[in-house]
């Protein structure tokens, strides 16, 4: 899958691992950098202490020439011995220290020479020349040469602390400026992590956290029998994918729904033409000869000897039995499909159910015009069922029927003040009932608590032409 999310989160994972690893390695380089000045830093502060304490010797060792120049004492001697003593090893130190650094090696070369020069061409030789004749040591040349040696020595040390301090001046800048370009690469780092964290966040909200919970949600609607409900197929890659195959299978099942209406629709009216045709046949068939030969017992009955009273009384008995049996067939041929609901209509059948009811029933008819067959036919057999279920089960004192027809729907309530406790799961013709209606795209409610009587609620689409799937 091209662009899958797969590949969108290693691209996106990708670029903030190199956001943060860049910004690591900026600040470790700084970081190491800084370690490394610091270093040469430290370096430069060993170099000025051995400076400072190369020149101190050779102060000490001027010092004490001189006293002992000056006095003849030897007690001046004894620092003078200890600088000669300590000299070598400083010099040789200070050599080492700036070996990295040419410049400062050749001035620390030629400091190191300046030294053992005025040690052995001078200082030497003018004690010497002081044990053997002082006011010789003391002359003005040898003076004048001490002076000029020292001078030198001094001004080489001065070139030398100066640079020293120059060059830890400068790595000191440059360590600024690399703890400030570290804290740069850290602070951008962070803020580029930052800004690369919630583009990331808010990218995965849009292409899947809302994605996900508008089809969760349309889960939930289908789930409730909404199959009407769709999402916006506007994800990416799996997303998208995911969206549409909602969107399929919840047309899939509307579909399904459509067709499961329909051939319910179909099934009952299939019932209903059936029973009609029964009731037709009946009516026209076997009543029609019934009639006939009750007609004829009659006849014959009356044609009948008056000597033959016996044979005359089992005539009339089986034409008797004969006529009960013709009533009871039209009492169940009522039953089957009623011709009072074909002949007059909804309103004059439902006032004949009243009538043959064995409670008394209170009506409330609105229905001006004829409805389709199917929607008079269910609405008869829902007043049927429910007033059969008053005179056996109620044990109520009146029932109640409103009917009323307005904004293409036929509202239905059969109501009673009887016991109460009916469900349409106890296996009573409720449960044809809720077939039929909901095959029509109607909607039935039964309210029974106990003791509180029954109300029965129907609601009917009148234009069966609509979609009634949904």
């Amino acid at each position: 899958m091209r662009g899958g999310l797969t590949r969108r989160m290693v691209v996106a994972s990708g670029l903030l691992a190199l956001v943060i690893a860049t910004a690591f390695a900026v600040l470790l380089s700084a970081v190491s950098e800084l370690r490394t000045l610091e270093s040469r830093a430290r370096a430069s502060e060993e170099v000025l202490v051995v400076a400072n304490r190369l020149e101190r010797l050779v102060v000490d060792l001027e010092t004490g020439q001189r006293g002992f120049v000056i006095t003849g004492q030897d007690r001046f001697l004894q620092p003078w011995r200890e600088a000669q003593v300590a000299l070598p090893a400083q010099a040789s130190n200070l050599e080492q220290l700036v070996a990295d650094n040419p410049q400062q090696r050749a001035r620390a070369q030629r400091i190191s020479q300046a030294i053992t020069s005025y040690v052995q061409d001078y200082s030497i030789p003018l004690v010497r020349r002081a044990r053997k004749d002082p006011r010789a040591a003391r002359s003005v040349a040898a003076t004048d040469e001490g002076g000029r040696r020292t001078d030198a020595i001094r001004t080489e040390f001065d070139q030398f602390v100066t640079t020293e301090r120059g060059l830890a001046a400068e790595r000191q800048e440059r360590s600024d400026v690399d703890a400030g370009r570290a804290v740069m690469a850290a602070a951008t780092g962070l803020a580029g992590s930052i800004l690369l964290i919630v583009l990331f966040a808010g990218y995965l909200t849009r292409a899947i956290v809302k994605p996900i919970r508008a089809v969760a949600a349309m889960a939930g609607r289908l789930a409730g029998g909404d199959l009407s409900v769709r999402v916006p197929e506007r994800g990416v890659a799996e997303i998208g994918i995911l969206e549409r195959s909602f969107n399929t299978m919840a047309e899939s099942l509307q579909q399904s729904r459509r067709e499961l209406a329909a051939s319910r629709t179909r099934i009952v009216a299939a019932g209903d033409l059936a029973r009609r045709r029964i009731e037709r046949n009946l009516h026209d068939g076997i009543q029609q000869r019934l009639v006939s030969l009750v007609l004829d017992l009659r006849s014959t009955e009356a044609a009948m000897p008056p000597q033959l009273p016996e044979l005359r009384a089992q005539i009339a008995e089986v034409a008797d039995n004969l006529t009960g049996s013709l009533e009871e067939l039209r009492q169940i041929s009522r039953g089957i499909h009623p011709a009072v609901l074909s002949d007059g209509g909804l309103s004059p059948a439902i006032k004949a159910l009243a009538r043959r009811s064995a409670v008394p029933v209170q009506l409330d008819l609105d229905v001006q015009r004829r409805l389709p067959e199917p929607i008079e036919v269910a609405a008869y057999y829902v007043v049927s069922e429910a007033l059969a279920n008053t005179a056996k089960h109620a044990r109520a004192s009146i029932a109640h029927v409103e009917l009323r027809a307005a904004d293409g729907r036929l509202q239905l309530l059969v109501s009673d003040d009887g016991v109460g406790g009916a469900s349409n799961d106890d296996g009573s013709g409720l449960v044809g009932l809720t077939d039929r209606v909901e095959a029509l795209g109607g909607t039935i409610l039964v309210d029974s608590p106990l003791g509180k009587g029954t109300r029965l609620e129907v609601d009917l689409p009148i234009d069966l032409g609509r979609d009634t799937s949904t």
